[in-house]
């Protein structure tokens, strides 16, 4: 290539901080110089709209339309995402062509040593139809607060006193140099947001070139556990307002599947786990079928698609 290799990235602190981890991959794969590689921050409609849950306002595609037009258009030659932040469903001209080794997935109390010690009635902030399920599941005696913008924003809200305590990724506070930040909640209390902590290189699907480039620094195990939790959403089915926590952990050619979807008041969840051979789309899309059979109307209701 006789000019540098474009990579599209949103242009939060977190977001430049993931692109420069594939552009240094990418660097370290090839012997590339400094040069090789160039960042294209993107402003995208989720960092411009800030006050209202993403839900409202169009959902996932708010983080990726963006990058996904300068992609097709060929302004930038691949994307970086935050992996749990990218649709199920993608567009048939772009693929997800490698991800980094996945990060801590556990989520971070932020204001209180555990979810017990928070105080009866606080108020804990976030907006992940998720977490606001699995805490109040817990805890129902907890006010959940919208709280909405990148890791410093949501910090300083809670230095300000707009809510008692929040949760984030534990990944992200690790990537921003906040590794002793808050207290990281077990993945048997909390189940993660399916490919939370993963990171992910998109390319134009036919772009070959690309895609030899970005497969040595592809991490297999990381990107057969993702496969795994999207393929069990796809077949979930729902939109940005349903809760649904899942995680896979590779076991040699296996893998185990952990997932569960919940009423958004914490009051139903069902869990189920599955133990499958690396690739087989099948049985992610079994589990979900599971989990909705054992599901009440109304949980069944919020993941119709």
């Amino acid at each position: 290539m006789n000019r540098p290799l474009r990579i599209g990235t949103r242009g939060s602190p977190l977001a430049l901080v993931q692109a420069h981890l594939v552009a240094d991959a990418l660097r370290a794969a090839h012997g590339w110089d400094s040069e090789a590689v160039e960042l294209v921050p993107i402003t995208t409609s989720g960092d411009v709209i800030q006050d209202r849950p993403l839900a409202e306002v169009g959902g996932k595609a708010l983080w990726t339309k963006e990058l996904d037009g300068s992609l097709v258009e060929g302004r930038t030659d691949l994307s970086v995402h935050s992996m749990k932040d990218v649709e199920t469903i993608r567009p048939a001209a772009l693929s997800i062509a490698a991800m980094l080794p996945r990060a801590d997935v556990r989520d971070r109390l932020i204001g209180a040593d555990s979810i017990a010690g928070l105080p009866q009635g606080a108020r804990v902030g976030t907006s992940s139809p998720r977490r606001t399920a699995q805490l109040l599941a817990i805890r129902p005696d907890l006010a959940i607060v919208p709280l909405r913008g990148n890791v410093a924003t949501r910090l300083a809200k809670i230095e300000r006193g707009e809510a008692d305590a929040t949760l984030l990724a534990s990944a992200g506070l690790d990537r921003l140099g906040l590794g002793g930040t808050g207290v990281a909640i077990s993945v048997e209390t909390l189940l993660p947001a399916p490919a939370q902590g993963a990171i992910g290189v998109e390319i134009r699907s036919d772009d070959g070139a690309t895609r030899a480039l970005v497969a040595a620094i592809d991490h297999a195990p990381t990107h057969d556990c993702v496969d795994a939790e999207r393929a069990l959403l796809k077949a979930l089915g729902g939109d940005c307002r349903s809760a649904v926590a899942a995680l896979a952990v590779g076991d040699g050619e296996m893998i185990r599947l952990r997932a569960a979807i919940l009423l958004g008041d914490g009051s139903e969840q069902q869990g189920g786990e599955a133990r499958f051979p690396v690739g087989v789309e099948a049985e992610p899309a079994a589990l979900a079928k599971r989990l909705l059979a054992a599901a009440s109307p109304a949980l069944r209701a919020s993941f119709a698609s």
